[in-house]
């Protein structure tokens, strides 16, 4: 599962990645400076993990991964192939979910593409080019349908009006992910498509030091413009963030934060928003050789969750033994939650939840 970072040229996604993956994407203040998508898998902060390591006291300690895609900065034009549009529109459609950087600061060394700062009108720009990809691949899969419709087969009319649906409401320009279209017809036959539009979004209002905290008046404008589309906005003084991440010394990022107000990076708030983002959650195994995160989709079984494992694990699923965080952390040991009686012992049909510490008891 990853997630794309996409925007605008020169509105901080490259330096963003940079701050995200510690790899050094090239960050340069002109248009099309990343031209192959750079991928970086990024930990996933996670103070439980920490917590369980200060009582397990493992040999090695591995936390659980996301992977961030930073694609090319879009322009007007992309969806009919200007600038470098069909390549990046390509990439976008490969990601599970979209990080949607904004310009939310002022800073004439760095210029606009479109010569002045409006956030809104930036992802107006993006919306309408994505949405134009989008009616593209909606229009050639609704020409095939049609012909099959006409002869009578229920089916195909029942996709022919959802279809239609989704059309009307690109033209009107509404993201995908915002028609009102049943679950069913959804599954069946929209999610196919894999529409760039219909992928969850998370805004990333970029802002200068200053504003990192509280936010500004472009901050205050993009809340209000995507209030309908629920979707969270996270407020990210990307350039701060950048000189964070170089300090090697701990205390030294601490310091830095706490002196522009902050109680972690935001870099950190960021990469856990696009974990829930790609609708994934975390559960724990931990052994004296090993702590882990595990990462398994919200809603996964017992036996899904071993298959992350190994596929053994979940072929050959007996039980899972499952113990809550709250309590592995109140009595401190795996012995101790057992002689207390908190220990689960659940079957096939247990609903992992995010925390749980597992082990699979398994027979192949």
């Amino acid at each position: 599962m990853k997630a794309g970072i996409v925007g605008l040229p020169n509105v901080g996604k490259s330096t963003l990645f940079n701050c995200l993956s510690n790899a050094k994407a090239q960050s340069a203040n002109f248009p099309f400076c990343t031209i192959e998508p750079n991928i970086g898998v990024v930990n996933v902060p996670d103070s439980r993990l920490e917590k369980l390591e200060e009582l397990v006291n493992p040999e090695r300690v591995i936390p659980a991964t996301v992977e961030i895609v930073d694609i090319a900065g879009l322009v007007k034009g992309a969806s009919k192939g200007e600038g470098l549009g069909n390549q990046f529109l390509g990439n976008i459609r490969e990601t599970d979910a979209i990080i949607h950087v904004l310009r939310c600061f002022d800073n004439d060394n760095i210029v606009h593409v479109d010569g002045s700062v409006d956030p809104i009108r930036d992802k107006e720009t993006i919306d309408i080019e994505l949405q134009l990809k989008d009616l593209e691949s909606v229009d050639k899969k609704l020409e095939k349908v049609k012909r099959t419709a006409k002869t009578g087969n229920k089916e195909a009319q029942k996709e022919e009006a959802a279809l239609t649906l989704v059309k009307e409401g690109l033209e009107a320009g509404v993201s995908v992910r915002g028609i009102e279209v049943s679950e069913d017809d959804r599954n069946a036959y929209i999610k196919p498509l894999q529409l760039i539009t219909d992928k969850p979004v998370l805004y990333v209002c970029n802002v200068d030091e200053g504003s990192a905290v509280s936010g500004n008046k472009y901050v205050d404008s993009v809340k209000k413009a995507v209030a309908h589309e629920n979707a969270e906005v996270i407020v990210l003084a990307v350039g701060t963030e950048a000189d964070i991440t170089e300090l090697d010394d701990f205390e030294e990022r601490q310091m830095f934060l706490q002196d522009i107000g902050l109680e972690e990076p935001g870099a950190s708030v960021l990469i856990r928003a696009a974990y829930k983002l790609l609708n994934q959650q975390t559960y724990f195994t931990a052994g004296v050789k090993e702590v882990r995160a595990w990462t398994v989709n919200i809603g996964a079984t017992a036996p899904q969750a071993a298959g992350v494992i190994h596929t053994d694990f979940e072929k050959g699923f007996i039980r899972a033994e499952v113990i809550k965080y709250d309590d592995f952390v109140q009595y401190g040991s795996e012995a101790k939650v057992r002689e207390a009686g908190k220990l689960g012992v659940e079957g096939k049909a247990y609903i992992v939840n995010d925390g749980d510490v597992m082990h699979f008891l398994f027979n192949v």
